[in-house]
């Protein structure tokens, strides 16, 4: 018996089988329903319907994600195919970020997920696009057990029309179960829960975690291994635009790029995934997935409007007795998140498309409170920076990270890098060099004692000394040379104390303060070892000089 296909009409994708299924998703028997191609009302309907979420005071979609709210990052594996030259693994760069997994675990695995979908009562299935560059693009279809993670997928990334539907192929397939729980006896994995890319197959299994993120950044993953043979640079990065002036934020989860790149006096880009071309930059995707933590109309205007536009989905984010959502709750996670499609954000390019960048900013989460909140790199520091990756993982962005920790991700974001960094290091000295971009490094954690003896730096002087390095205004400040970091320090801001500026000038204590810059400055030296053999004898110079 052929399965009802349900969806609006004429967006059934073109290759299907007599079946009703998709031919290359060797779903067999299915008996189920098909979803394709929900628009978010529907999928909104159907997660109702199942008891997946429930609605706001204000018509959203709200959902939580049980004990797994963040991403599980030793829970990710890449198939390796060997190291032939002809093997579409052989320049991963394995170790403990990119774990590999045999061919034949994965196959098992794969088999279990078919089969634990192929006896799902219903399937959602989204075919979508990553990359808003025509030329540059991934076709990723998402199969789903769930109606909210389909309404997810369709928020994240690029909705085709329906033209695009019935010509554009599928490059990728993502076979989502996140309740199918794994053994780890059987299918050689860590728990249960697994994210495992096949660039042999072209397909990723997800399985054993509601956490939502893990569905966008498994392509990420894929874009960021495939545009390097281009030519092209993939970024963890948001991006923001004049039109004339374009500018690309680099950093991890919690360190600000998605805030500092919704800004009213400059159209958004994107806020998390984009490619270099030699065109300019470019959006991975077609919405934004907000950290919701402390979220406030007064500082976030922007991203606290799409909060309330029914189509976004909230994560984890409790609400009060009448139904509206209470930021500041993080009894369930202090990473709350809420995804939307960019077109909820009015200042935006139309295209998610902009120039070559003039400013390059490195965010970073100093928890130490020893990096001045504003500095300017010169290009061998800039390489040293971003190879180093230097911010700290913020409460709840990773299972078990419960306050701020310092860590090192090479290219602010080694856990989706499947590359040696010096990959991507080279391609972004080589296009900053082309296109004579100015990087800055910006601190948006804290100074005066560091975590735990002051707050964080507030947004609207980060904002006030952005903005300052973007539109030109902070070059003509004066400068002093930080004595172990050596970047350039600006010393006046306006809108923006003073005392600030130089973190040391805030502590009580200057030789605690002292003491603490060393050890950071060491931790950069111990960390960057692993980077030294191919790295030039300039960028090996612009390394932190302790001073004790």
């Amino acid at each position: 018996m052929q399965p009802p296909l349900i969806g609006s009409a004429g967006m059934l994708p073109r290759n299907l089988d007599e079946a009703g299924i998709l031919a290359d998703l060797c779903i067999h028997n299915f008996q189920g329903q098909i979803h394709w191609n929900q628009e978010w009302q529907e999928l909104y309907a159907a997660a109702l319907r199942r008891k997946e979420g429930d609605l706001t005071a204000h018509g959203v979609l709200k959902t939580v994600t049980g004990d797994r709210t963040g991403r599980s990052p030793n829970d990710r594996y890449i198939v390796d195919l060997g190291g032939s030259e002809y093997s579409r693994t052989k320049d991963v760069w394995w170790g403990d970020v990119n774990v590999p997994i045999s061919h034949e675990k994965y196959d098992v695995l794969r088999q279990d997920v078919v089969s634990y979908l192929a006896e799902c009562e219903e399937l959602f299935v989204q075919n979508l696009f990553c990359g808003a560059d025509s030329e540059e693009r991934l076709g990723v279809q998402v199969v789903t057990e769930n109606a909210w993670h389909a309404a997810f997928a369709r928020n994240m990334f690029i909705r085709p029309s329906l033209d695009e539907l019935a010509t554009e192929p599928m490059h990728f397939t993502i076979l989502h179960a996140p309740n199918f729980h794994a053994d780890p006896e059987i299918h050689g994995v860590n728990s249960e829960a697994f994210v495992i890319i096949s660039f042999e197959e072209s397909t990723v299994i997800i399985g054993g975690t509601r956490y939502a993120g893990e569905i966008k950044k498994s392509i990420f993953s894929i874009m960021n291994h495939m545009l390097p043979e281009r030519g092209h640079l993939p970024m963890h990065c948001s991006s923001n635009t004049t039109g004339e002036n374009t500018a690309v934020f680099f950093g991890l989860s919690g360190t600000g790029k998605t805030t500092l790149s919704a800004d009213p006096n400059r159209a958004l880009v994107g806020d998390d995934e984009h490619g270099w071309s030699a065109k300019g930059v470019f959006n991975f995707e077609g919405g934004c997935y907000a950290k919701l933590i402390d979220l406030s109309e007064e500082d976030e205007p922007a991203i606290f409007a799409t909060t309330r536009m029914p189509g976004s989905i909230l994560e984890n984010i409790v609400v009060n007795g009448d139904g509206v959502p209470d930021f500041t709750d993080d009894s369930l996670t202090a990473n709350t998140r809420g995804s939307y499609p960019i077109e909820y954000i009015e200042n935006r390019t139309g295209d998610s498309m902009a120039g070559h960048p003039q400013n390059v900013v490195f965010l970073t989460c100093d928890a130490f409170g020893v990096l001045p909140p504003i500095s300017r790199l010169n290009p061998d520091q800039a390489a040293y920076h971003f190879i180093s990756g230097y911010t700290a993982k913020v409460a709840g962005t990773e299972i078990g990270v419960k306050e701020p920790q310092a860590t090192f991700s090479a290219c602010f974001g080694a856990p989706f890098m499947p590359r040696h960094p010096s990959v991507y290091a080279d391609l972004l000295a080589d296009k900053m060099a082309e296109h004579g971009t100015k990087c800055w490094l910006l601190n948006t954690g804290w100074v005066s004692g560091g975590y735990g003896k002051s707050k964080r730096i507030r947004i609207k002087w980060t904002r006030a000394l952005l903005n300052a390095a973007l539109d030109g205004t902070l070059n003509d400040a004066e400068f002093i040379i930080d004595p172990r970091f050596g970047f350039e320090v600006p010393q006046t801001c306006e809108g923006v104390p003073e005392e600030i500026l130089n973190p040391r000038d805030t502590w009580g204590d200057v030789a605690d303060y002292d003491s603490t810059a060393d050890l950071l400055a060491n931790m950069f030296l111990d960390n960057f070892k692993q980077f030294e053999h191919g790295t030039s004898q300039e960028v090996l110079a612009a390394a932190p000089k302790p001073q004790s």
